[in-house]
Order: C-alpha cells, then structure tokens, then sequence
C-alpha cells in the first residue's frame, strides 16, 4: 500500500517536472536562441548534415541486440538510455520481435549544430532512431521507443565467508549491476504493446512504468550551462568572502594558536579548509593527521594533500566510509590510493555508518605537542561547498581537541566509548542530548520563563524527537524549525503543536547545514552537527555535534534567525502537510541567501579596512612589501 501511495506521488512529481522542462524552461531558452530541437523537426539540409554524422561518427559505436526465444533480454545499465526497436513480424517468426540499441555514454549525448542564429542541439537518441535502417536493413520497424531502467541500488551485507568489509562492499558494488528493475521509463508515445512487452521482460509492475512526454534523463540539459554568454540568464557569480584577507600572509596553525576560526560555506571560501591540509602535508612539524572521509571530489585537492603527508612519512590515517550511496566505487579507489601511499586506512565501523565530519592534526611546537581540529557540517568536498551551505569550525581549544583523540582512538581501536567535554556523539549520546535540551525548554516554559528553540536541518522524521518537540510546544516554547526536505512534525495543530513553524527553503545553494539553539534562560547554547534529527543519523551513524564557540556565537544565531525571514524562498509547512509560498505582505522582499552574500563580503571588506597596510621586511635583504 505505501509502495502504491508512492508510486502515485512520484508519478505527480514526474508530470511537474516535464511540464516545468517543456512549458517553462525550454521555450525561454529558445526564445534567447539556446534550442534543443529534435532530429525529424530539422530542416532537410540539417537532418543531411546530421546523416553523415551518424554514418561516421556515431553508426561504428552502435551494437543492436536482437531479442528472441534463444537470446534473453540484454542486461542494460542502470540509468542507461537505450532504443527499444519492434520490428514486424516475419513467417519463420511470426511472434513479436524485439531489439535493443544502448545510446553510446561515451558520445556527446546532445550534438551540437553550427546555427548562424543562435544555439541548436539535438538528442543523439533522436539521430539513431532517424537512422535505423542503417542498423536493421532489410527488416520493417514498427516501432521505436527510448527507455532508461533504474535498478535496485540497495547493499545487502552478508558476512558468511570471512571476506574484508573491503570486499563485501566490492562485491554489492558489483552485484548492483545485475540488480532488479524497479523503474521503467518510456517515452509516452510508445505503444501499449511495447509497454506490455517490456514489462513482460523485465518482471515489474505498471505502477513501476513512468510515461514522460519529452527526452529521458533531463540531466542531459546540463550541458546548456557551458554555452558561454547569456549572462542575462544566469545568476550572477558568486565570489565566496575571504575570511582570512587580512591574515593571508601568516600560516593557518599561527592564526588558530590565537583564535577559533569559523567559516559558513558558501559565502565564506572553502580555500582555508584545503590549505590547513595542504599546510599540514607540507609542515615538518606535523607529525600526524587523522581525518573521517564520507564524500570527495573527483581529483581532490585535500586527498593529494593527504597522499603527500604519508610520502613524507607522516602518520596518516583516514576513516573511510565505503557505504557512502553512489560513491562506493569512487570511495573504494581513495581508500586503495591513500594506502599505497603509506597512509593508514579503517574502512568504516561495524555496524554503523560513519558521517561525522572530523579531522585532527597533530604538530611540534616550541612549547609542546599541538593539537588542531576541524570540525563540520558537511563533506570534505571543495566542489560541492560552493553550492551547498554548510558551516567548518576550526580551533585549537584543549578541551576539543581532546575530545576529537578520543573520538578517534575510540573509532580505530578497541575502546569503549569515549567520554567527551564539548563534542557530543551518536550513536552513543547524541539522542539522549538533545532530548535533555528539548525538555529542558520545555521545563523552563512550565515554570512561566521565556523559552525558545530554533533549528535547522535537512530532514525531521525521528519520531522520539518528534514527540519531544510536541510537549514542549504544549508547555509553551517557541520553536521554529528550517527543515529543507522531509519533515515527520506537523507544525500549528491545536493543542500540540500551536507554538511550533516549519520554513523550507529551496534556493540557489542547497541548505545543508544543520544548526541547533537552546535559549536556556538567556545562556543560549548553539550547536553544529552533522547529524539530522532522524533515526538513522541518531541511532545507526557515527555523528557529530559540537557547540559554537562564544565569540561565533551571535554570528551563527544571526544567520539562523534570518532562514525565518526569508520571504521570497521560503515555503510554510501547513497542519495537514502541504506547503504553501510564504507571502511578503507589505514587507519588502528578503532572500536570505543573497543577504548572507552581502554580509560575508560586508564583513570582508571590513576586516580588509580594519587590517589597513602591513609592512614585512622581505628575508636576506632590505627594503620592505606592502601587504593589502
């Protein structure tokens, strides 16, 4: 029944998106001359043009699979596109007769034309059903469909046979390519015998067939934003504010000996986050760097940088989680690098998946051993932290510091679980923490005090916190809660949870960061975590929370209170779970993601002013530089 139920929603959800691609987004697109267009549409000079294409360029890389009693069905890649061909029957086959054409991913997968006006692509799968006689001569097509199948991305462990959780990963990651289909799509135009056949073939249900009305995989489309010009269509660039633009010329380790370094992504540059690491691999002085690795990039700057610290023999060892979804393979391949290097490499943690964001380096100094520690809300991706916001927390303090040792020792040894001052930890404390944080606003609202709690994340589901946060609305505590996607609460009911609002924001950057205030009397706790109020994150992963230092605090809290402001972006949750646009009213719009822009590069320029010109005698010689 919920399979059904879901099944009908993602249908809805699939209509609007073709409607917004084919109604919306397209025709400006073509109004301002960026047109994809399909092949039968062309003139005949192009489609001509087109064919000596497909003849040279595309015809060599196209293998058909014919389809019949001897030969099964060809095992196709998840999210591969292919043509569906059924060709007419024959007398030595009087049956249905089916063949199937993969379209090459290693091809451009919209040609691009030279049009004198404008821009013009068109879909490669458009161009070989244009020419399929080229790969059926002699037979007659009755029909030709595009389809794409979405298999089962699921990895089921079975420890039996004393393999490595390196290998069982290996394994499932392979076996996923044999997986069963649990989506069709087809173009809306194919018949219902073709429908039937498919389905017939691959063993699923009608309510697993999506009929979508224009071209498969619309990630295709991504390549329109490499078209150069049209500024008038993009978003103007964002240029992240340089935290450190008045302390450029000093080393990150002399910057965190003096202060807390905090950093709110993307506004703020992800570059001091890369050079702590490139400082660390580089520094004599470091002896040891340990780090929990969820998410990379493609040719990441901060696994060179660690490779480069185990060359130079220094201590390295990295938590990999292999599980990541979708980046098992690419995860894998870090973890065989960083080893080969010398690095020291724990693949994860037996029965729980490791998500929190954490690294520490350890350092000789004049006075000592040093401890330095970052800390964060999101992946150690320099990619996806100029699009996604998160928030990084670098510090030296002792009692952190200490905290991450043990947090590590615990994660690569054999320990209990550590006893922690400032960081708190799931799967062992962070639930019953943040329950006392609940209730503890929710005693201070039943004993007639102001009382308050503001949180951000990604999703709401938990259903113990669910409850917690009803009873402290009963009691009184004003809760306003930014939940960017999945939320289980249902906020304004009366009698449970009047006092409780629900934002969603969808904007440019996709909110990512999770933030969480307790007014506490007026002594306001905030915090940073990698965790969502969700039972997996609680529960069945190694997580992360970890308080703002007080000189962030106010900072942090601004930059919360404004997601409730927005009034441009935002969407209100309703008691009966549908979300409506929040209205400006007669108050002038707010998006806050453009204010926090605009504060990041305020505070920028302020620090630059207050800084003003240093003068630093150049090494072996006179004479002096100015530093801006």
């Amino acid at each position: 029944q919920q399979l059904k139920q879901i099944a009908d929603r993602v249908g809805l959800f699939v209509s609007a998106l073709y409607a917004t691609v084919l109604d919306d987004i397209l025709p400006v697109l073509a109004a301002h001359g960026l047109r994809v267009v399909a092949f039968e549409r062309l003139p005949a000079r192009r489609q001509q043009a087109l064919g000596g294409f497909f003849r040279e360029e595309v015809l060599p890389v196209l293998t058909p699979l014919a389809v019949d009693p001897s030969r099964a069905f060809p095992l196709l890649s998840s999210l591969s596109l292919n043509l569906v061909v059924l060709l007419a029957e024959t007398p030595d086959e009087p049956g249905p007769r089916i063949a199937v054409v993969q379209v090459p991913s290693r091809l451009p997968r919209l040609v691009h034309l030279d049009d004198p006006d404008g821009v013009t692509f068109v879909p490669l799968e458009s161009v070989i059903r244009a020419h399929l006689r080229h790969l059926f001569p002699g037979q007659a097509v009755r029909e030709c469909g595009i389809i794409r199948l979405t298999r089962d991305a699921e990895l089921e462990f079975d420890d039996e046979g004393g393999r490595t959780h390196l290998e069982l990963v290996e394994r499932e990651v392979r076996r996923r390519r044999r997986s069963d289909v649990v989506r069709l799509e087809v173009e809306d135009a194919a018949s219902p015998v073709l429908v039937q056949l498919l389905r017939d073939r691959l063993e699923i249900d009608a309510d697993d067939v999506y009929a979508v009305p224009g071209p498969l995989d619309l990630r295709a489309l991504a390549i329109l934003l490499d078209v150069p010009g049209r500024a008038e269509l993009r978003d103007p660039p964002v240029q992240p504010a340089s935290v450190l633009a008045a302390e450029h010329h000093r080393d990150l380790f002399a910057v965190l000996d003096e202060r807390d370094l905090l950093l709110h992504h993307p506004y703020d540059s992800y570059d001091p986050v890369l050079s702590l690491f490139a400082q660390a691999a580089d520094d004599p002085d470091v002896l040891a760097i340990r780090m929990t690795l969820y998410r990379a990039s493609a040719g990441s700057p901060l696994i060179a940088s660690l490779r480069r610290a185990a060359d130079q023999n220094k201590q390295v060892t990295v938590i990999v989680e292999l599980t990541a979804r979708f980046d098992e393979e690419r995860n894998i391949g870090w973890a065989r690098a960083l080893e080969e290097a010398g690095a020291h490499v724990i693949y994860g943690v037996r029965g729980f998946k490791v998500h929190a964001k954490v690294a520490l380096i350890v350092r000789r100094t004049p006075r000592g051993l040093r401890r330095y520690v970052h800390l964060g809300t999101g992946n150690y991706n320099e990619r996806t932290a100029r699009v996604y916001t998160d928030f990084s927390l670098m510090t030296a303090a002792d009692a952190v510091t200490g905290d991450a040792s043990a947090f590590f020792n615990a994660l690569t040894g054999y320990s209990d679980p550590p006893r922690l001052k400032k960081l708190v930890m799931a799967p062992t404390a962070l639930r019953q923490r943040l329950l006392k944080l609940i209730d503890r606003e929710r005693r201070r609202a039943s004993a007639g005090q102001p009382a308050e709690i503001l949180a951000k994340m990604n999703s709401l589901l938990d259903g113990e916190i669910i409850e917690a946060l009803y009873a402290a609305s009963i009691a009184g505590v004003r809760i306003a809660l930014n939940v960017r996607g999945i939320c289980g609460l249902r906020p304004g009911v009366p009698g449970v949870s009047q006092n409780i609002e629900v934002v969603s924001i969808v904007d440019r950057f996709l909110e990512h960061s999770r933030i969480f205030y307790f007014h506490n009397a007026g002594d306001e706790e905030v915090y940073l975590s990698s965790a969502d109020w969700m039972s997996r994150n609680l529960d069945k992963r190694v997580e992360l929370m970890f308080p703002v230092p007080a000189g962030e605090r106010a900072r942090v809290l601004r930059d919360l209170r404004a997601m409730f402001r927005d009034n441009v972006k935002a969407r209100l949750l309703n008691p009966d779970g549908t979300y409506v646009r929040r209205e400006a009213g007669g108050d002038p719009p707010f998006r806050v993601q453009e204010q926090l822009q605009r504060e990041a590069l305020r505070s920028e320029a302020l620090e630059r002013e207050r800084a003003g010109v240093h003068l630093v005698p150049e090494e072996g010689g006179g004479g002096v530089r100015p530093l801006k």
